[in-house]
C-alpha cells in the first residue's frame, strides 16, 4: 500500500492545527480515526512523522518533508479535478478564496450573496488573513485566489477589482476635522500616524505616506485591526489612516469621527483577484472578479 490522499489531507490537518483532536474536527473523522490513518503512514512510509505529546503534535523533519510533498500532492489533485468540472469557465465547484482583512469584511458580504444567486453550484471557503500569509497559502496550494494588491505577489495573474483611496480618521474636535474636505500631505507634517502590524500592505503604505509627508508611524500602539485603530484614534492616540471601502463602510457612520480623503497619488492602492499562473481556475475567476467588481463599485459609491 501506498500512504493514500486522505491519510495526506489528514497529516496535513495535523501540521495545520498543531493537534490531533482539532485537525480530526476540521477533517470531520473522529480523533481515533485519525490517529490510526497517522500511524499507518507512518508504518507505510517507515518514518516517524508526528511527535505525539501532552501539549500537542510536533512534525519531525520527515514528518516536515511529507507534508511539503503532501501538498504539491493535493494541490495537482485538486487542480485536476477542477479542470475536469469546469463548463465553459463558469463557477460550478469549489474555490478557496483568500483576503486581506482590510477588504474581506466590507466587501465579501454583498458579493457573496450575488454569487449564490447567479452561481448556485459554486461552494466557496474564505480565509482572511495578512498579505504575507495569503501569499504564502496561494503559492502552497491551500488557496486557489486571493483579493489583495498585486504589486505584492509576483509573478501572479491578476485582475484589477477597484481602486481604494486613503483616508484620515480623526475625532471631531482635531484641528484638520475642520474646514476643507479633502487632506494635503503636508497637514499630515509632524503627526503620528496608526497602523496595523508588519505583514500587512497597509502598513507599508502608511510607512510610505509618513515619509513623504514628514508624518511618523505611532510606535506606541500598533493595531490588530481597523476597528482598532479607529478606537485608538477616536481616544486621540494618532491619526487612524483607512483604506476606502473601510472609511465609508464603517467609519462614517461614527459621529464622533470624521473622516477625509488624503489627495496625492501615494494615497491610493489598486486592489485585484491574484491567482497562480498555472491555475486551472482562470476562466472561472474572471466571471468572479466581475462579480467582486460591481460589489465593490456598489460600495464605494454608496
Amino acid at each position: 500500500m501506498r500512504p493514500t490522499l486522505k491519510q495526506l489531507q489528514y497529516l496535513i490537518a495535523v501540521a495545520e492545527t498543531g493537534k490531533f483532536n482539532d485537525a480530526a474536527r476540521r477533517m470531520n473523522v473522529s480523533q481515533p480515526s485519525l490517529s490510526t490513518q497517522i500511524a499507518d503512514m507512518e508504518i507505510e512510509l517507515n518514518a516517524k512523522l508526528v511527535e505525539r505529546g501532552r501539549h500537542g503534535a510536533i512534525l519531525t523533519p520527515d514528518g516536515e518533508n511529507v507534508v511539503r510533498q503532501a501538498r504539491h500532492i493535493i494541490r495537482a489533485v485538486e487542480e485536476l479535478k477542477a479542470t475536469t468540472a469546469q463548463k465553459q469557465g463558469i463557477l460550478t465547484s469549489r474555490v478557496k478564496l483568500g483576503v486581506i482583512p482590510s477588504v474581506g469584511p466590507y466587501l465579501l458580504p454583498s458579493a457573496t450573496k450575488v454569487l449564490h444567486e447567479k452561481y448556485p453550484d459554486l461552494r466557496m471557503s474564505v480565509i482572511e488573513a495578512r498579505t504575507l500569509d495569503i501569499d504564502k497559502h496561494l503559492r502552497d496550494g491551500r488557496l486557489d485566489t486571493i483579493i489583495s494588491t498585486a504589486e505584492d505577489h509576483p509573478e501572479c495573474e491578476s485582475m484589477p477589482l477597484f481602486k481604494e483611496h486613503l483616508w484620515i480618521c480623526v475625532p471631531t474636535d482635531s484641528h484638520l476635522a475642520s474646514g476643507k474636505e479633502e487632506i494635503k500631505l503636508s497637514d499630515l507634517k509632524g503627526m503620528p500616524l496608526l497602523s496595523l502590524g508588519h505583514g500587512h500592505h497597509l502598513n507599508l503604505a502608511i510607512h510610505d505616506l509618513a515619509k513623504q509627508s514628514g508624518a511618523y508611524v505611532s510606535t506606541e500602539y500598533e493595531g490588530t485591526s481597523l476597528d482598532a485603530i479607529r478606537q485608538m484614534a477616536a481616544m486621540g492616540a494618532g491619526i487612524a489612516i483607512l483604506p476606502s471601502l473601510y472609511a465609508l463602510v464603517e467609519a462614517s457612520r461614527d459621529s464622533a469621527l470624521v473622516v477625509k480623503r488624503i489627495d496625492h497619488k501615494k494615497a491610493e492602492r489598486h486592489i485585484s483577484l491574484i491567482w497562480r499562473d498555472t491555475s486551472p481556475l482562470k476562466e472561472s475567476l474572471y466571471h468572479l472578479a466581475e462579480v467582486l467588481k460591481g460589489a465593490a463599485e456598489k460600495a464605494l459609491n454608496r
